[in-house]
């Protein structure tokens, strides 16, 4: 199961806090996080397969991320849900109509959860829920089924006891551990970590996985965010 937890204007430092877990076959292509070779302000992970992202943000303070809904590969879908994200941070649309334009051809895609971000509003979408839904200040849990489901209590927790005094990359790191996943060919591939902080400086790490559960790499960023992309 994939794992994101968010932490959206719980703190007026700290804008958004997000702590997330990528559960994926080993076997399929990927590239660390980076700012992208083509998308100068986009910073994530790379689908090697699909060409999307499962989780990104940009220097301009937009962040998106997706997650499968249980169920396999709908056949009759016509592009990758990591496309969802990717668009997203590559354009300069506000969240809601990006969100809502998603919304009106869903069927495209086989089930999603999609969070976006354009700085001032979080909106949530899955098609297999209905309309979107703007997300109010709080903390918020996204695995592979709807938003907030029962068994996202103790993940969140653990997320609110890193946010005070302020939250670090470490801790976060140690959140996600007890939802990590080693089983040989599928697991968790990589940890992600983002705190936006004070006077617009946000701060990414990226920590990967093998299959039997070791740690390969950490990648780790700062920057300042600009006002606008």
């Amino acid at each position: 199961m994939c794992l994101i937890l968010v932490a959206w204007r719980s703190d007026a430092r700290h804008p958004l806090v997000v702590a997330a877990n990528r559960d994926e076959y080993h076997a399929r292509p990927s590239a660390a996080a980076a700012f992208w070779s083509d998308a100068a302000q986009v910073l994530a992970g790379r689908d090697l397969e699909g060409l999307g992202t499962w989780l990104g943000v940009t220097r301009g303070g937009r962040f998106a991320a997706v997650t499968n809904c249980r169920g396999g590969r709908d056949p009759k879908a016509l592009e990758s849900r990591g496309l969802l994200t990717t668009r997203f941070l590559q354009n300069g649309e506000a969240a809601r109509d990006y969100v809502a334009a998603v919304a009106a051809k869903g069927a495209a895609y086989s089930g999603f959860n999609l969070l976006a971000s354009d700085g001032e509003e979080l909106w949530w979408h899955s098609n297999r829920d209905g309309a979107p839904r703007r997300l109010e200040p709080g903390l918020y849990g996204l695995g592979n089924e709807l938003l907030d489901s029962a068994d996202m209590g103790e993940a969140k927790q653990r997320l609110a006891q890193t946010l005070s005094p302020s939250p670090a990359i470490d801790a976060l790191f140690a959140a996600l551990a007890p939802a990590r996943i080693v089983n040989g060919p599928y697991g968790t591939r990589c940890s992600t970590a983002i705190v936006a902080g004070p006077q617009g400086r946000w701060r990414f790490a990226e920590r990967s996985f093998g299959a039997e559960g070791q740690e390969l790499a950490t990648v780790q960023f700062e920057f300042a965010a600009r006002a606008a992309g």
